[in-house]
């Protein structure tokens, strides 16, 4: 399968990497400055330009985008939120997976951004990732996509191979790196949900 991976050097996008490859898919790495990563086709491209993107999609079986907003504060959430929309709104042929923020995650039917006691540092990426959401909920329907947000504490640790998968609420409190990764390529082998959000915790 013909995989392009935005984001392909950060903490999720790199294990999205190993473990695709690990599974003998053809995998894009697509990250700003090109950066060659063993066994896959390295290809240089800002997520900002939706004309590349989209070619790169429509030439792709599944495109996932592992970008968050920019962590210097300096480029404003929108800017990324704008990508999305131009991309939902060219409505590629590939799939489209995009790894949200747990803080989009809800309890009760509210937000765990709205919950008392949410860290003001997460405050901002959990206001994009809800945007983000909201904006693919609102595609056309030909659009083929999955948001699919990480527990509330995601951190490199062990690849056991196994999660707990939930649907819009949290899962558990804790995921590995990797094992979230095997969740994502477990669903882009057998894609069971379309169009909706999920979630993976560890077992």
């Amino acid at each position: 399968m013909k995989i392009a991976i935005f984001g392909a050097t950060g903490m999720v996008g790199s294990r999205l990497v190993d473990e695709a490859m690990a599974r003998g898919h053809e995998v894009t790495a697509v990250t700003r400055n090109g950066r060659a990563i063993p066994g896959t086709t390295a290809v240089a491209m800002d997520f900002t330009d939706t004309p590349a993107v989209v070619e790169l999609a429509n030439a792709s079986d599944v495109v996932v985008i592992s970008i968050p907003p920019d962590r210097s504060r300096v480029e404003p959430i929108e800017v990324n939120l704008h990508a999305h929309q131009r991309l939902i709104d060219a409505v590629p042929s590939a799939r489209i997976i995009v790894v949200g923020g747990a803080g989009s995650l809800k309890v009760a039917g509210t937000y765990l951004r709205d919950r008392p006691g949410f860290p003001e540092a997460a405050m901002r990426n959990s206001t994009w990732g809800i945007s983000m959401l909201e904006r693919h909920q609102a595609s056309p329907p030909a659009l083929d996509w999955l948001v699919v947000s990480p527990s509330p504490l995601i951190e490199p640790g062990q690849r056991t191979g196994h999660y707990v998968l939930g649907i819009d609420e949290p899962a558990g409190q804790r995921v590995s790196a990797e094992n979230f990764a095997v969740g994502i390529l477990d669903e882009i082998e057998d894609p069971d949900h379309h169009r909706m959000r999920i979630t993976f915790a560890d077992k």
